[in-house]
């Protein structure tokens, strides 16, 4: 009996010890773009988990808005600013406090367009505080971007970051840029890119450039018409965002000046698949584009789109950023 039992634990045990080293080699493997591995709490355990640690040990919030020595002298032993390293900063959140509702954080749950598949996931709108719209509950809590302590706390961890920023509007475009540049342009932080004449201008990101076309884009950034922005006081350099192939030379034609893939999921759109990024580099040089490939940490979005784990990308304690 004794003999039986032996010769039965063995096989056993081999089995079990297979399936643990495959597991943990399964968790350190990078995503693929059409098959990634969803390693990703849900959302719901990871708002709880980091909510109890936003109430023992909240991140601090600058006391006044003028400059701090102590900060100053902090702050130089970080790298210098990488003006060539741009991160999207969003001002659209808001909070009672500030703002006399909660903006954003309270984000609708989005159904799925297939009313079947729909129906087995959660709808309706999220409830802040205790329940938002992401996936991650924020170290400062729900805060709202009209709050000067929050948006100095942010700059704060960009610049340690070593991370300069842009933000735009797509709408109505030369009436912002114009408001922009006249409002913002002689600010030294306002981010100006030399050109390869020598010209300093502001730089613009345009998200879902592709939803006008280019005929109507060429009107504003094509040297040949007369409601041109270019040679103008308000001439910049324009980026388009690239979704799929055909993108590439629709933003030639309308006259941009680059192009970005924005997208941090590896495989979600044929600009963020990686395996085309040498394509994409090599089509912008041959054509005087610049070329502005984005990364991220890792994506989900389950949180507003509860069906969406396919493009979920698990930021292995940053590990996915060597993917790129």
């Amino acid at each position: 009996m004794v003999r039986f039992r032996r010769k039965t634990c063995i096989p056993v045990l081999a089995v079990l010890f297979l399936v643990l080293v495959v597991s943990v080699v399964l968790r350190n493997l990078p995503p693929e773009d059409s098959s990634p591995v969803s390693l990703v709490q849900p959302a719901e355990t990871d708002q709880r988990d980091n909510m109890a640690h936003v109430k023992t040990t909240p991140m601090p919030l600058p006391v006044r808005p003028d400059r701090d020595p102590q900060l100053e002298e902090t702050l130089r032993r970080f790298p210098p600013p990488n003006y060539y390293v741009h991160a999207f900063y969003y001002p659209w959140y808001g909070n009672p406090k500030h703002d006399g509702k909660y903006v954003h954080w309270d984000h609708p749950q989005l159904p799925h367009w297939d009313a079947k598949v729909a129906q087995g996931y959660p709808q309706g709108r999220h409830v802040p505080p205790d329940d938002i719209g992401a996936n991650y509950y924020p170290a400062l809590g729900p805060y709202s971007s009209k709050d000067p302590a929050v948006v100095e706390n942010h700059m704060q961890q960009l610049r340690m970051a070593a991370i300069a920023i842009q933000r735009t509007d797509e709408v109505n475009m030369f009436t912002n840029v114009k408001y922009i540049i006249e409002k913002y342009g002689d600010h030294p932080a306002f981010f100006k890119y030399r050109t390869t004449n020598g010209k300093l201008l502001p730089l613009f990101y345009i998200y879902d450039s592709y939803l006008m076309n280019s005929e109507q884009w060429a009107k504003l950034l094509k040297h040949t018409t007369s409601g041109s922005i270019r040679d103008t006081p308000y001439d910049a350099i324009f980026v388009a965002l690239l979704v799929e192939e055909t993108h590439k030379r629709e933003i030639l034609t309308a006259g941009f000046d680059g192009l970005y893939t924005y997208f941090a999921t590896n495989g979600f759109s044929y600009g963020s698949t990686l395996k085309n990024w040498a394509k994409i580099r090599a089509f912008c040089e041959d054509n005087g584009l610049v070329f502005i490939p984005s990364v991220g940490p890792g994506y989900i979005d389950t949180s507003i789109r509860p069906w969406n784990f396919k493009n979920t990308r698990n930021r292995i304690n940053g590990k996915y950023y060597e993917t790129a």
